[in-house]
């Protein structure tokens, strides 16, 4: 895993990424200096062209989930997002080159040469996602325990990412229980410093339920910390691989001594302006869909067109979240409020028919950007909660208040990396996708979100 801007990236999506850019560069020069008399000319023209359509073309697939670290599709719902990205991609190309002022000597040859390249890159991207990694690409991780948290990584290494070989468990001499049977376990015979060498360790993962009593071999470890291999405990494993931090294996400590949390003035300060102008951009944008919205709203169920809730924004302060109304007018007759992580699902009687389609969609939540213009939320940040929930899951799970320290958002990692759940657990488990997001946030990562935000909404995940 490589960090950029406080958020960690495979080598190989990066290699992905600087693959296509690469292919469509290479394209472009090669169809452009075939079609345009005098190349010299044109350069800028050329150089801008060339800079917007790549740029374009990998925001597609990025927001179709072609660099996310982690994938668990199939190869057909992998081509499936293929063909979309496709079908989105060439709609630019061609404007791209229809609109340009640039004479070509055979727009249609240009094309046809674009469209190849566009093809030959999504064949590539569906076949490097199935394909197994070669062995310059491939990490080989040694965990050293062998109790509870042992196996809790290496289950989620085997499921999470393939580049992964697992070249065994090496027990601690202190370690009261041990959950790997004894084939699994390497040679207690040999140190952990010839292990690593024999075996061409790139990463140990420490994974100990007690690390008191001379149970770590810190002596070892830093031996082969100098060798180039490294060494992270558990709860920056699961934070750089799953892109969550965990409960059950995260300390105060760690989350007070650790980097991250920033919430300096200059963060806030971009984060609003940001804020600010891509609310106003996507409120212009999607006016024609609100408008419709509200008047097949009045058109099934009469008023009112918006629904108002009060939510827990920054710091605890209360505020009321704005949505389309998607339920019927007496949904809470019986005066219970619902809470919001057991919202309506597709088969709730509650729900209207337009109030389906427009949850299905997430046009509910566009009018929430008006609560991002007047500062109560952020277009990316935890999802805001009721009070009496925030209060009750306050109690129930550890650091839930953290989230509390940004402001809430219409969408958020959590948002994009879990999918809708109504239970109690999986409030802990997008929690913890909330906690990496408090610690890491930054600019990029919001364009990050944004971008999956996009996939999540064309492909229909997690909707509800």
């Amino acid at each position: 895993m490589i960090k950029i801007f406080n958020h960690y990236f495979h080598k190989r999506t990066l290699l992905q990424i600087f693959f296509d850019l690469g292919l469509v560069v290479a394209t472009l020069v090669v169809g452009i200096l075939t079609q345009v008399p005098e190349p010299v000319a044109v350069s800028s023209l050329l150089i801008s062209t060339s800079v917007l359509l790549l740029a374009g073309i990998l925001l597609i697939n990025a927001s179709l989930g072609f660099y996310q670290r982690v994938h668990i599709r199939t190869f057909g719902q992998t081509s499936a997002r293929a063909a979309l990205a496709f079908c989105f991609s060439l709609p630019l190309v061609y404007g791209f080159f229809h609109l340009s002022p640039m004479k070509l000597e055979s727009g249609r040859m240009l094309l046809m040469i674009v469209v190849a390249g566009l093809t030959l890159l999504l064949v590539n991207r569906v076949y490097s996602m199935h394909a197994k990694s070669r062995t310059m690409l491939r990490q080989r991780v040694l965990i050293f325990g062998t109790g509870t948290r042992a196996k809790l990584v290496a289950k989620t290494l085997k499921k999470s990412d393939p580049n992964v070989d697992l070249i065994g468990y090496y027990a601690s001499p202190n370690e009261a229980e041990a959950e790997i049977s004894a084939w699994g376990r390497l040679s207690p015979n040999k140190s952990l410093t010839d292990i690593v060498m024999d075996e061409q360790v790139d990463e140990i993962v420490v994974a100990l339920s007690e690390r008191r009593g001379g149970s770590m071999p810190l002596r070892e470890l830093l031996d082969c910390k100098l060798q180039g291999v490294r060494v992270v405990d558990i709860a920056t494993h699961f934070e750089k691989t799953l892109g969550q931090i965990r409960l059950d294996s995260v300390s105060a400590g760690w989350l007070i001594f650790g980097e991250g949390f920033g919430q300096g003035w200059v963060r806030a300060m971009v984060k609003r302006v940001f804020d600010m102008v891509f609310a106003a951009i996507l409120m212009v944008l999607t006016f024609p869909i609100m408008l419709v919205t509200s008047i097949l709203i009045v058109l099934e169920s009469g008023s009112p067109i918006l629904y108002l809730q009060e939510r827990v924004g920054l710091n605890g302060r209360l505020f009321n979240v704005v949505k389309f109304r998607s339920m019927r007018t007496d949904a809470e007759k019986d005066g219970k409020p619902l809470p919001s992580i057991t919202s309506a699902t597709a088969t709730d009687d509650r729900l209207t028919r337009v109030g389906k389609i427009i949850r299905k969609l997430r046009i509910d939540e566009l009018p929430q950007l008006f609560s991002v213009l007047a500062g109560d939320m952020s277009l990316v940040g935890p999802r805001p909660e009721r009070p009496y929930l925030v209060d009750k899951l306050t109690q129930e799970i550890p650091y839930f208040a953290v989230r509390q320290s940004v402001k809430p958002g219409i969408t958020g990692w959590a948002q994009v990396r879990y999918q809708f759940g109504a239970s109690a657990e999986d409030s802990a488990e997008k929690l913890q996708y909330d906690l990496y997001y408090v610690k890491n946030h930054t600019l990029f990562l919001d364009l990050v979100v944004l971008f999956e935000t996009v996939g999540v909404v064309l492909t229909g995940k997690g909707s509800h």
